[in-house]
């Protein structure tokens, strides 16, 4: 059965009235103006302790007794035909408890895995791997977009074309738009392939126990894992369990069971004896995912007020060996645009797959589409933020300008003098979108204990977000405890379901399932409450843990006491995320204004400041809000000034896979960071809490992009924007 329920949802100066149909088992969705206890309070990480201290168990710390270590060997040619591989000396070797080999396969990059060895000491199978013996036949490659772009170029695969079949959206008529505006800009904006870096790197332990199959993994998806293991060895999935108590980073570039988690399992089996593999830094660059390229025509058109009449990509992008190129989401969706067309082509190269990377597409896209807006305006003589004010489709984004625009002084710094000396300032702004409005599917249990204390088990994982502090929250807030009676139990396919963490789905998917739990051992604790204060259980309620009967307040008992009463050893109760409602919004949004530094005989870029506005719904915990912030700008500052994949185009081999020569940005890097929430009641789920780790880190780059070519007067299309790059846009200025 379902009921229907009116809510106040939007945002401060915008609400409204919405009628939504949720099940009957459905808490009431929090709506505009809720007052919480614990929601939205600054709250640190429930772990943060066990963090900093090193105690908590990484996939890396795992030991096992009688546990081998594997290492995989990895192909030096970009392209070639195994004819045969030879294990027989490395077999020998004193130490080797299990070796495996792909012979007959075809290697598509340099560093694709050929063949895996378990020994009892990572030095032995290091040693190990040098004594294998591969036939390799070389074949031609490409490691370039534009000569895996001619029609005699070497084919990655062995038919058809480098060059995918391309996909189109298209609204209007592009050609008359642009016919009509009365200012036009066209040029092409290049972003280069930059891989995920994540502190910890791929890897597994396997163990079995007969035809159980137990894995600890660094995984931002468990389930994924379990299943991927159950179809290749032919198991029920019950008999794969996947532990991930902690995660050192994933981005997008964890899902599933990669090779290396496959081959801990099969050379655990083949050795009787636990497995960890746990990839080193150079393979983690080559062959375990990457943002792929992206090579962007951009044309753009408005009239002589600003309203833009039309725009058109035309993009080719890379992910090597694997696909997912497209950049069209900010083209589709940040700006109003009656004649709007996109198309979008995987150009394969000889190189490392590519894999989702935070927010995939939208970076590059929202990159070449933001510093095409700042041309087309000043073509227009429009001051840049005016312009995107008058295009923007979104009226909580039309707060966050205001916002930002106050915080950053937007107005004073447009007008301020530039220049000091070499230095040159310049500001940038850009505008954020994503959907983050998570999925129905997971499932939550929470149980109370005799001693009076709650936990919540769902089987997500944690990757570095603080999904344990949030889910706790969630649940303590709906049960009116403290937050210290509560903990959060995850990372474990012996939990109830829940969806992979990737997409911003983990918090707007989990929440919802959690707070049902919450509702639904709320509900079974206040009908054993009942007859304890003369009560009907509708009538009762729970504040600061303490229960208590709305007409006779002065009767009371603690949450503990209660508990103590529980028949059983503990009481428990399901959930589960319903599909969304329809709600108030779908849709989130955002905007990050920069400030940067330009020393225009070096080249070199400092970025100063930024300030970031965003809505993700429901903010639970802003502090842990806030550090998803700072980590998506600091990413993109990494994609703005450092990062880059380089391949030797005559090798076809990554020529810097190692933390000393893929830069990253450090402390020194990393500028003074403005967060502002605008918070949105949607009412799409009970919670209304949406993602928000992809749309922090869209607009970023694109900011930064904005303020280099604005500090020196020049376009700068081509990322990352290195001293050689700053100073080339300076010598053509």
């Amino acid at each position: 059965m379902a009921r229907r329920v009116t809510l106040t949802l939007g945002f401060a100066g915008g609400t409204r009235e919405v009628a939504v149909v949720i099940p009957d088992a459905e808490p009431t969705p929090w709506q505009w103006g809720e007052k919480f206890s614990v929601v939205g309070v600054p709250t640190p990480r429930a772990d943060g302790p066990l963090k900093a201290t090193g105690r908590a168990p990484y996939t890396y710390d795992v030991q096992l007794p009688g546990m081998l270590h594997g290492a995989i060997l990895r192909s030096p040619y970009p392209h070639a035909r195994v004819r045969g591989v030879d294990l027989s000396a490395a077999r020998k070797l004193d130490g080797v408890r299990a070796a495996l080999d792909r012979s007959g396969a075809t290697v598509r990059f340099a560093g694709q895995e050929v063949a895996a060895v378990a020994a009892t000491s990572p030095e032995i199978a290091r040693d190990a791997l040098a004594l294998i013996r591969v036939d390799y036949a070389p074949m031609p490659f490409v490691a370039a977009m534009d000569e895996a772009m001619r029609p005699d170029a070497a084919l990655v695969f062995e038919r058809g074309s480098n060059v995918a079949a391309p996909i189109v959206n298209a609204v209007g008529n592009v050609a008359a738009g642009l016919e009509t505006a009365a200012a036009t800009h066209e040029a092409v904006y290049t972003t280069p392939v930059q891989t995920h870096v994540s502190l910890e790197t791929h890897g597994a332990v396997a163990s079995w126990r007969g035809d159980a199959l137990t894995v600890w993994c660094s995984t931002q998806g468990i389930f994924g894992v379990r299943d991927d293991l159950a179809v290749h060895f032919s198991l029920p999935p019950e008999n794969v369990r996947v532990i991930t108590a902690y995660l050192g980073g994933g981005f997008g570039s964890k899902f599933g069971a990669g090779h290396e988690v496959i081959f801990a399992a099969e050379l655990a089996r083949m050795a009787g004896a636990p497995v960890k593999l746990m990839l080193p830094r150079a393979d983690e660059h080559l062959a375990t995912g990457n943002r792929p390229s992206s090579s962007q025509r951009v044309r753009i058109g408005a009239a002589r007020d600003g309203a833009l009449t039309a725009i058109e990509l035309v993009q080719h992008g890379s992910g090597g060996i694997g696909g997912g190129s497209g950049s069209s989401g900010p083209y589709l969706t940040l700006y109003r645009c009656a004649n709007l067309r996109t198309e979008e082509r995987n150009v394969y190269l000889n190189a490392g797959p590519s894999s989702a990377m935070r927010a995939p597409g939208w970076p590059q896209g929202c990159f070449a589409l933001e510093l095409a807006i700042d041309e087309l305006a000043r073509k227009l003589g429009i001051d840049r933020l005016e312009l995107r004010r008058r295009n923007n489709p979104s009226p909580v984004r039309a707060l966050e300008f205001e916002i930002g625009a106050r915080a950053f002084r937007w107005n004073d710094r447009s007008r301020a003098p530039q220049s000091r000396g070499p230095l040159k300032r310049g500001i940038g702004v850009a505008s954020a979108a994503w959907h983050g409005i998570g999925a129905s599917g997971p499932q939550a249990q929470c149980v109370a204990l005799r001693d009076g204390r709650v936990q919540v088990r769902i089987g997500t994982q944690d990757i570095g977000t603080g999904t344990r502090t949030i889910i706790a929250m969630v649940a303590a807030e709906e049960l009116g405890l403290p937050l210290d009676r509560v903990t959060a139990e995850i990372g474990d396919t012996r939990y109830l379901f829940s969806l992979p963490s990737g997409g911003s789905l983990t918090a707007p998917s989990t929440t919802p399932a959690v707070r049902q739990a919450a509702a639904h051992l709320k509900r079974k604790l206040m009908r054993l409450a009942a007859p304890l204060l003369g009560a009907d259980s509708d009538d009762l309620i729970i504040r600061g843990g303490v229960i208590s009967a709305r007409a006779a307040p002065n009767r009371s008992l603690t949450f503990a006491e209660l508990c103590r009463r529980i028949p059983g050893d503990s009481l428990a109760a399901d959930g589960e995320h319903v599909p969304n409602y329809a709600g108030y919004s779908l849709t989130q949004a955002g905007c990050q204004f920069a400030g940067v530094e330009v020393d225009c005989e070096t080249g070199i870029v400092r970025v100063t400041d930024f300030v970031a506005v965003h809505d993700a719904g429901v903010i639970v915990d802003p502090l842990t809000a806030r550090s998803q912030v700072n980590g998506g700008i600091i990413m993109g500052v990494g994609f703005a000034l450092f990062e880059e994949r380089r391949i030797d185009p005559q090798l076809g081999v990554m020529v810097n896979p190692t933390m000393d020569d893929y830069k990253l940005p450090g402390i020194l890097d990393t500028p003074e960071i403005q967060v502002f929430f605008v918070e949105v009641a949607n009412g799409i789920t009970n919670t209304g809490v949406l993602g928000l780790g992809e749309a922090v880190h869209v607009a970023a780059t694109a900011a930064i992009g904005c303020a280099v070519a604005d500090a020196i007067g020049a376009p700068v299309r081509d990322l990352p924007l290195t001293p050689d790059r700053v100073l080339a846009a300076l010598g053509q200025a």
